[in-house]
C-alpha cells in the first residue's frame, strides 16, 4: 500500500510552481534594470580615458613641434599622424581635431592651439561628456559638463 504522505512530498520536489518561476523572473528583471545602465555608465567613463590620452599626447607633440619650429602645427604629418583631421583615437571612440591658432586665445599674436576630441559611434551616447578640449596653456575643457566631471578620475 502507498503512503499518501510520501506521494505528496514527492510531488513538491518534482519542480517549481509557476508563481516561484515568475518571482524569479521579476527579481532578475529588477537586477537587470539596475545593472545594465550602471554598466553602460562605467563603460562610457572608461572610454573617456581614450580621449584624454589622445589630447594629452597631441598636446605634447605640439609642444615638441614648437621647440623645433617656433610655432604650433595644424598639419597631421608634423605631429606624426597620417591623413587629415579629424583623426580617430586609438580605440575609435573619439575624433580629434587641432586648430592653430586657438580661436578663443586671449592674445592672437602668441602661438596657440586647441585640440578637441568629439565622441563618435556608441560613445556619442555619452551626453555628459560629448567633447574634450585642451589648449596650449594646459587648460582643460569639456562640454556640456564641467571639466572636472569629464577630466577627473
Amino acid at each position: 500500500m502507498i503512503n499518501r504522505n510520501s506521494l505528496s512530498s514527492s510531488r513538491r520536489l518534482s519542480g517549481f510552481t509557476l508563481v516561484e518561476l515568475m518571482i524569479t523572473v521579476a527579481i532578475l528583471a529588477i537586477i537587470a534594470a539596475i545593472a545594465v545602465p550602471a554598466y553602460t555608465r562605467q563603460v562610457q567613463k572608461a572610454r573617456r580615458t581614450d580621449a584624454r590620452n589622445a589630447l594629452l599626447d597631441l598636446a605634447g607633440r605640439e609642444e615638441r613641434w614648437l621647440s623645433v619650429a617656433n610655432s604650433y602645427s595644424q598639419n597631421t604629418t608634423d605631429l606624426g599622424y597620417t591623413g587629415a583631421w579629424p583623426v580617430a583615437t586609438t580605440n575609435g571612440y573619439y575624433n580629434v581635431t587641432v586648430k592653430v591658432p586657438d580661436p578663443n586665445a586671449v592674445s592672437p599674436t602668441n602661438p596657440s592651439f586647441i585640440i578637441t576630441a568629439t565622441a563618435v559611434g556608441t560613445q556619442a551616447n555619452d551626453t555628459a561628456c560629448a567633447t574634450f578640449s585642451v589648449n596650449q596653456l594646459g587648460q582643460q575643457f569639456a562640454t556640456p559638463s564641467a571639466a572636472a566631471t569629464c577630466w577627473g578620475p
